[in-house]
């Protein structure tokens, strides 16, 4: 009772009070302050140190109070970490403006000496006029990412290939050849499958040797086709080495040799790249390898339809000439006293001013056709089983179109020309320069100005078809086994045949009984 009486008799001023030293003593969701005890130490501030005209500078001692409150374990402004993509590519690509050595070290007077990397800021001069190519921050960073390609490899020479899009990353491929005996080997891995399959066989010979002999179980005679050598490097489809990134100052990773058997099954397929190089390639028919081997292969594909070049500035070397009757002409050099030509005979609708540099790529996957599947005859002692042996039909050799080929004998894509030529601009034509269009591959171009030409591809790698792509059909299913009488169910017998079987089987016992009995009847007389 006593405390009841003592709150009713509480002065409502002093309620008032209470309520607003309560409301000043709320704590702020944000910082954890409240303004009781910001006031507090304003005030207290300003009593100790009394300045003048407190009035005017008392929200500036309040900004100092709530600044001396707040601590931090980071600087915010440098040592806080931004987790964006953008950041993080940033500080990835920050080391390629970085100078060698440090900032104050400045570069060395030396003479000039012969460096593989390309002027990319000039060919970016020329793709801009045409419209195409990328822009001029992202070409610094590439020309910059090729820089630090030639420091860290032996190379004779690096080209910009191009640009590759793709659904999660992109890749920037750069064209290189290594010096003459500097080439990095390529270890060959054999398949996954393929080891197993020798250790199943090495540990199943010893034991199964003797259940072969006892069984009977038809085995299938079907042979998978012999498999096609691929290209050595500096040749065919492996004459050039390429290195991609997903982004300009990221790793550089050097992409596989090509094989035969991944040209023709990316010709049958049509993927989109994901930007990892890991990724299964899931396709029907399936794909021998992942994303890297299918990148690689689109990429002699393009280069070996695209890359094209004005007539006359590459040419055959003087010794192989005497070889062009029986191997023909694989390789072709630079014409040094190339004379340029006109922009009016380079933008023709004939193009038969601009070739083909890189060989044609045959069915067989290969640039150069090779026989395979021929197996080395064996020593026969009988003459007859030679010659009743049936010789195959020698498969005819696989021929296209020479190097240096005119465009104009390319194949039209239906009613579609295979290339277009335009010129940059029609206003100056004076300083204009040649461009060409592929419509076969969309996104790849080529330029060229006076002595100079380059090419480049910027998509997404697949070829243009006139109808929707269809996924071919499945291939009938082979039979197992060779039908015969081994393996063949007979049918089931009739009652009456079943009941012939019957008698016929009684009669024959009947008849050995008799037979037996005359036997013995026979003995006994004799005896």
């Amino acid at each position: 009772m006593t405390d009841v009486n003592m709150e009713l008799n509480i002065n409502p001023k002093e309620q008032q009070f209470i309520s607003a030293k309560s409301y000043l003593l709320t704590a702020s969701t944000d910082t954890g302050l409240n303004l009781y005890d910001h006031l507090s130490r304003v005030l207290t501030k300003v009593l100790d140190e009394r300045p003048n005209n407190v009035v005017d500078i008392f929200e500036d001692v309040s900004k100092d109070s709530k600044r001396s409150k707040f601590t931090s374990d980071v600087d915010t402004v440098r040592d806080k970490l931004d987790q964006s993509t953008e950041v993080a590519l940033a500080k990835v690509q920050e080391k390629l403006f970085a100078k060698e050595g440090g900032e104050d070290n400045e570069p060395e007077e030396s003479e000039e000496l012969e460096t593989p990397l390309p002027n990319i800021m000039e060919l970016c001069f020329f793709f801009e006029q045409a419209g195409i190519g990328l822009n001029r921050e992202e070409m610094i960073r590439v020309w910059l990412a090729l820089k630090n390609l030639v420091d860290t490899h032996a190379l004779s020479h690096v080209r910009f290939w191009g640009k590759m899009f793709g659904t999660e990353q992109n890749y920037y491929i750069a064209e290189v050849e290594y010096r003459d005996g500097d080439e990095e080997e390529e270890e060959e891995e054999e398949p996954e499958e393929q080891q197993e399959e020798e250790a199943t066989d090495k540990d199943g010979d010893e034991e199964g040797e003797e259940e072969q002999e006892e069984d009977d179980t038809p085995k299938p005679d079907f042979k998978p086709p012999p498999e096609i050598p691929k290209e050595e490097n500096k040749t065919g489809t492996n004459k050039k080495t390429y290195f991609v990134c997903n982004d300009p100052g990221k790793p550089w990773t050097k992409l596989p040799a090509v094989t035969p058997a991944q040209i023709q099954s990316a010709r049958l397929i049509k993927k989109f790249f994901t930007g990892r190089l890991d990724a299964p390639v899931v396709s029907y028919p399936p794909f021998p390898g992942n994303e890297i081997n299918y990148l690689r292969a689109q990429i002699a594909r393009i280069s070996a339809g695209t890359h094209v070049s004005p007539m006359g500035f590459y040419q055959f070397e003087e010794d192989e000439e005497e070889e062009e009757e029986t191997e023909g002409r694989n390789d072709c050099v630079i014409n040094v006293d190339f004379e340029p030509v006109s922009l009016r005979d380079l933008c023709d609708g004939s193009l038969q001013h601009w070739v083909h540099h890189v060989q044609h790529i045959l069915p067989q996957g290969r640039c150069v056709w090779v026989k395979v599947g021929q197996e080395t005859p064996e020593e026969v002692d009988d003459e007859d089983e030679e010659e009743e042996r049936e010789e195959p039909d020698e498969p005819e050799p696989e021929v296209g179109p020479p190097l240096l080929t005119p465009l104009s004998e390319d194949a039209e894509i239906g009613n579609l020309p295979p290339w277009t030529p335009k010129v940059s601009s029609k206003l100056i034509p004076q300083y204009a320069i040649s461009v060409l269009q592929s419509n076969l591959w969309p996104g790849a171009h080529a330029f060229a100005a006076g002595k100079k030409f380059e090419n480049v591809y910027i998509g997404y790698g697949h070829k243009y078809n006139m109808d929707n792509y269809n996924p071919p059909q499945t291939a009938p299913i082979q039979e197992e086994f060779p039908s015969g009488p081994e393996i063949t169910e007979a049918e089931d017998p009739t009652v009456e045949e079943e009941n012939a079987l019957r008698n016929a089987q009684q009669e024959a016992a009947e008849a050995a009984e008799e037979m037996e009995e005359a036997e013995e009847e026979e003995d006994d007389e004799d005896n």
